[in-house]
């Protein structure tokens, strides 16, 4: 990539950063499609998981059809993840909307329901329309996934829901993201959405691994 386009990508990152409360932005697969790209994070993003293992990220946003898209192939990814590795995902956080979203992440998590209740709610928004605008229609989908839509309204405005999405902001910002989905290998990589993405993650553990000795 030449230093102008650089340059350009830098001053798109820093527009949306500053976009945090303006209307939602729609950024799937939006620099890094062609095969194989990846940038090379400056500084380094630390990793706060398990000491030894390498750190790979998702970022995602619940709004982002690509995201869905990628889940299938994420998961049986995923199976086949080195034992030296570790995965977690964050919320992508650009703007309000996003923002909304992540605390929605993050109270399922906090409520202890993430891993039941995140393929449906995907499910919901992509192949059922669901709009998470819409209170009502929200607190029915929580109710008809077993999730007290009461407690999940608390959880969501709670301090330590509310610290996550501030911390989710800064890491979209330190990582480089300037879409969705994008993966991180151990803060120092940044793969952007394309068909190879998993496959470059893949590379990109192997390149740690050796750099780790």
């Amino acid at each position: 990539m030449s230093m102008e386009g650089n340059k350009r990508i830098d001053l798109r990152r820093r527009a949306l950063a500053a976009a945090l409360g303006a209307a939602p932005l729609a950024l799937p697969f939006a620099s890094f499609a062609q095969e194989g790209n990846f940038i090379e994070i400056k500084p380094p993003v630390p990793v706060d998981g398990t000491p030894g293992k390498i750190e790979v990220i998702e970022f995602f946003w619940y709004g982002c059809i690509h995201c869905y898209n990628l889940e299938p192939r994420l998961e049986t990814w995923l199976k086949k993840l080195p034992s030296d590795a570790e995965f977690k995902r964050i919320p992508a956080v650009f703007n309000a909307r996003w923002a909304a979203d992540a605390a929605t992440f993050y109270a399922f998590e906090s409520m202890g329901v993430l891993p039941k209740v995140h393929r449906p709610f995907f499910d919901a928004i992509h192949r059922d329309h669901l709009d998470t605008t819409n209170r009502q229609a929200l607190d029915e989908w929580l109710g008809k996934n077993g999730v007290d839509a009461k407690k999940f309204e608390e959880t969501v405005k709670s301090f330590g829901v509310q610290s996550k999405v501030r911390r989710a902001s800064q890491l979209t910002v330190a990582s480089k993201i300037d879409g969705t989905p994008a993966l991180t290998v151990q803060g120092r990589y940044m793969i952007g959405g394309s068909d190879q993405m998993l496959d470059t993650a893949s590379k990109l553990i192997d390149t740690v691994r050796k750099q780790k000795g």
